[in-house]
């Protein structure tokens, strides 16, 4: 059987970037269990209320929901587990430092196989407040009118 290539999405945390303004992106490889492997190849999986925590000199994600696998029996896995992210030392101890000094945290963007290989990507990012949504909500609004009217134009 030929191996996987490319890049293949399963889920996005498309509120992360509306909440936090992203200044740093990492890859880190997943520690899964067989189900959960399977439940996420059928593409089913949140990171809505998803962070990551170093504790340790280690990496946990939190709060991601992959739903049982609807074949699986006994051996299922808990669907909001914490479950260890696979980096490099010093990215690790780059990223502990920046978390601890900075009060920036750490949250996934988004989860996918790449290469056969399950990933997530985490940003380093910095809490929105209200006022930077509204005006972030209202450039998008101001784009969106100048574009439609270049069209009518046209």
């Amino acid at each position: 059987m030929a191996r996987e290539q490319g890049r293949k999405v399963i889920a996005r945390n498309r509120r992360a970037r509306f909440d936090y303004r992203i200044e740093d992106t990492y890859e880190a490889g997943l520690v899964l269990t067989g189900t959960e492997v399977k439940s996420l190849r059928a593409g089913r999986a949140s990171l809505t209320d998803g962070f990551a925590q170093i504790s340790d000199g280690e990496v946990w994600l939190y709060n991601v929901h992959i739903p049982q696998y609807t074949e699986g029996t006994w051996t299922n896995h808990e669907p909001r587990r914490t479950r260890k992210l696979l980096l490099h030392r010093k990215e690790i101890e780059k990223l502990s430092s920046r978390t601890a000094e900075q009060g920036l945290t750490l949250v996934p963007l988004s989860l996918y196989f790449k290469d056969g290989k399950a990933k997530v990507e985490l940003g380093l990012g910095r809490g929105k407040r209200t006022y930077d949504k509204r005006h972030d909500l209202a450039s998008r609004d101001a784009a969106r009118e100048m574009d439609r009217a270049l069209r009518r134009r046209r």
